[in-house]
Order: C-alpha cells, then structure tokens, then sequence
C-alpha cells in the first residue's frame, strides 16, 4: 500500500509542477476600455500568440510601436476581421494602433517571452540520390 500512496503523491506533484511551469502565457493585451472603442473586439487567441481584431466598420490600418519607437508591425488590412501573429515581436511592450475610420484605437501587447530560435543552425546539407530503377 506504501508504493500506490508513493506513486499518487508524485503523480500529484508532477501534475501541479506542469501546470505551473508548463506553458506559460506568451503575451499579455492590456485593451482599450474607451466607450469609443467598442466597435472593435481585440482579442488574444487561446495559447496568446496571435491578435483577433473584429470591428463593425472595416479596419484600415494596423501597426505597432515597439519600446524604441521601432514599426514591427506595419501592414495594411482592409478587411472587417484581421489575425496578427505576434510570435515574430520582440520582448517588451508594443503600442498598437488600428486605424478604424475615423478613429484610430490604441491598446497595449506585453511579449513576455524572446522569440523563438530556429531548431537548426543553417550549416545542414541536403543531397538528393538518384536511384536507378532496372
């Protein structure tokens, strides 16, 4: 009866370590509660890696200014409903703006984690072998 009391205190404990520590948020949005902003609905997807903006009227433009005042995001939308991948964005804070005729509605995206590092380094080689059939 030890080992099975044993093995559910681990289980339990593995469970409560991964919950915690497993996947963390990858950004925050701090949103923009003005009674003027309430045609647009900005959104983070469920693992908080890409921004769902909706409006009622179409949305122009989008951008964002990052903590040096950089455009990381500077694309041209036109459309009533926008997907913005913010994996590509650096770490720290990012002012977005969305042009929505005639208002221009600005809210906050905190990244919390660097961007993520490609698998390989660049020096693979990839040869092709030509087989013969008979």
């Amino acid at each position: 009866m030890g080992k099975y009391r044993r093995f559910v205190i681990a289980s339990f404990i593995g469970l409560a370590a991964q919950k915690n520590y497993g996947q963390k948020d990858f950004a925050l949005l701090e949103k923009n509660n003005n009674y003027r902003a309430n045609g647009l609905y900005h959104e983070l997807n469920k693992t908080k890696d890409t921004l769902i903006l909706k409006g009622d009227k179409k949305i122009t433009y989008v951008y964002s200014i990052n903590k040096e005042y950089k455009r990381e995001i500077d694309t041209y939308a036109g459309t009533n409903e926008f997907k913005v991948s913010l994996k590509h964005l650096s770490k720290g804070k990012h002012m977005f703006v969305v042009d929505q005729s005639p208002l221009k509605i600005i809210f906050v995206i905190k990244i919390l984690h660097d961007r993520p590092k490609p698998i390989s380094d660049g020096n693979i080689k990839i040869t092709a072998i030509e087989s013969k059939k008979d």
